[in-house]
Parts: structure tokens; sequence; C-alpha cells
């Protein structure tokens, strides 16, 4: 048994490196980062964006979203790069946390299933009886997903759990989840466009669900979207390193939209080969939702969604969620 664990670990050495450097350095939680669900953000440290606005920054990769937003409370790392709603599992009610920018707009998990059921797009209901994949935070997603489309999940035999292999940092989610699927260990996922990508590929995947672009329950587009988060004591302890953070990301934003390509270098640090390939792809059909402003009835749609699943007690202020100061920089 391990003395240390891993959260533990990336506070120490979070510590460490802020002392060594004289305290500029900023650490960024990816919740999944062998991805493009939070590129941006990943984008903004590896493409020099964090430096131009006079801050060094480390990204660290903190699998599930849940426990990142739980080491972010802790003190372990400066900001979440993840799903907006998952802020909730470590700050409830919003106390604590804020939204700081959108990373892109809309939810963005794929549903895909074994290429031999010979399912259609859209076709919800093949999800019977079939072992899904799904990441905590992102799973409450798909449960409500499937409730609007009028399938309980119990009653039609859907399981509805971890994906065997994606746990612990460093793990990337969606290409483990390609991975179980083609060792016949689940039926389908609910996972990122890199999962997605590779088993459509393959051919061993199809896929049934892209939210983000429309297929589904008209609503679930509007449940959560991949935000850069920090906590309300980061903010009142050292504004200008939070504004830093806003500004890093808006001109990565801006940055791939002019030029995909950009992406590729970044998956050639970061990347296996194979998704290194693809990842300039995915980032050329991101690109549309680029958009980093979080409207208020982005937020009111979001926390209904919360309220529906039990994580969120009651309506909030849009202000209670997202940090208002910054968001002048959202359109600069």
């Amino acid at each position: 048994m391990p003395l240390v664990d891993s959260e533990a670990l990336v506070q120490i050495v979070s510590f460490l490196w802020k002392i060594l450097i004289g305290g500029v350095f900023m650490l960024v939680a990816v919740a999944d980062m062998i991805s493009n669900s939070y590129f941006p953000a990943i984008a903004a440290v590896e493409l020099g964006f964090f430096k131009d606005e006079g801050y060094e920054a480390k990204l660290e990769n903190l699998y599930p979203v849940t426990r990142a937003m739980e080491v972010m409370r802790d003190g372990g790392v400066d900001f979440v790069a993840g799903s907006a709603h998952a802020t909730l599992a470590a700050f409830p009610d919003w106390k604590g946390g804020k939204l700081l920018v959108a990373l892109a707009q809309r939810m963005y998990w794929f549903l895909v299933v074994r290429a031999d059921l010979k399912a259609k797009r859209g076709e919800i209901g093949i999800v019977k009886g079939l072992r899904i994949g799904a990441a905590p935070g992102p799973d409450v997603g798909l449960r409500q997903l499937l409730k609007e489309a009028g399938i309980d999940a119990e009653r039609a035999g859907v399981q509805i759990g971890p994906i065997p292999g994606a746990s612990g940092a460093g793990v990337p989610f969606g290409v483990s989840a390609a991975r179980a699927l083609e060792e016949g260990k689940l039926d389908g996922f609910w996972a990122n466009g890199m999962g997605a990508e590779i088993a459509v590929r393959k051919g061993i995947g199809t896929l049934v669900l892209d939210v983000r672009r429309g297929d589904g329950p008209s609503e679930a587009g509007r449940y959560t979207f991949p935000a850069l988060i920090t906590t309300e004591r980061k903010i009142a302890e050292d504004p200008a390193a939070v504004e830093a953070a806003v500004k890093a990301v808006v001109k990565a934003q801006r940055a791939l939209k002019e030029d995909p390509s950009r992406a590729t270098e970044v998956g050639k640090r970061l990347f296996p080969p194979a998704e290194a390939e693809l990842i300039a792809e995915l980032i050329r059909r991101d690109v549309p939702y680029y958009d980093p402003s979080i409207s208020e009835e982005v937020v009111s749609g979001m926390n209904r969604f919360a309220q529906e699943i039990g994580l969120l007690s009651k309506p909030v202020a849009y202000d209670q969620v997202v940090a208002t100061r910054y968001r002048h920089l959202w359109n600069e």
C-alpha cells in the first residue's frame, strides 16, 4: 500500500514547484489529457499563452473530474479544466468554487456502441440491456439523457459503470474506453471525441449520439460544458493570476480557431503518436464551439440539470456560479 496517494503527491509537488520558482507557478489539472474535451486549457499552457501573461504553468492529469475538484478545493492545484457541473462535487451549492471561462459550448460527450449491433445515428434505445462505460461526473449526464428520452436505465437493464482500466492519474479515459470496447469488456461507452473517433475509425464502434451537435433530447446539450474553474480563495488571494489564466485560455481558443493544425504540435509533445495525428482534426470540428462566454441562460440550464440529478439543492444566482469580474476578458 503506497504511503502517499496520487492526489496528495500532486499537492506536495505543487507546493515544491511554487517554492522553487518564486510563487508565480500555476498548476492546471486536466480531467482527461489525451482528448479534445479540455484542449484550449492544454494549449494555453503548451503554446505559451500563460507565459505570455507572465506566469509559468504546468499541467496535471487528475482523474476523475470529481476528484480533480476535490484536490483543487484542498489547495493541491490552482485550476481545473473539466465539466462545469462537476464543480458541485467539491463545492456544494457553488460555495467556494467559480467558473472562469468556457473552454467550449455545450455538452461534449459521445455515445458509442459496438459495431456489430448496427445501430443507427440517434437510436438511443439501442442501449437497453447493454454495458455502457462512463466516468464519474459524465455518467450522470448519460443517466439524465436516457431519462429524458423515456428510458429508465435500471428497468431497461442498462449497466452504466466505470471503464475497465480507466482509473488513476495519467490514464486516458477515451482511449481506454475504445480499448475496452475492442476487447469486449463493454458494449458501449459515453466518452470524449478522441475515444469515439478511435472506435469509429477502427470499425469497432458506431456513433449513436453526438449531443453537442444536436443528437438526443433537446435539453441535453445544456446539461454542462467544459470550463476552467478555480476557487473563491484563489480569486481573493491572487486575482492577477486568475486574470492571466482567463486571458491565456481566450488567446488559445483564438489561436486554434485561426489555425487548428497548431493542435498537432501540442499533441506530439503530450500524446501517443496515433492520438497526436488525430487531435488537429478533432479540434477543427470543435472550433465552432470555441466561445469563451458563459451566459446566464447556460448557467440556468446547467443548474436545472444539477437540481434534477440531486447535485444542487436550490436555485443559485448567476454571480454565485461565475466569476463575473473577469467576464469582460471573454471578448477582448
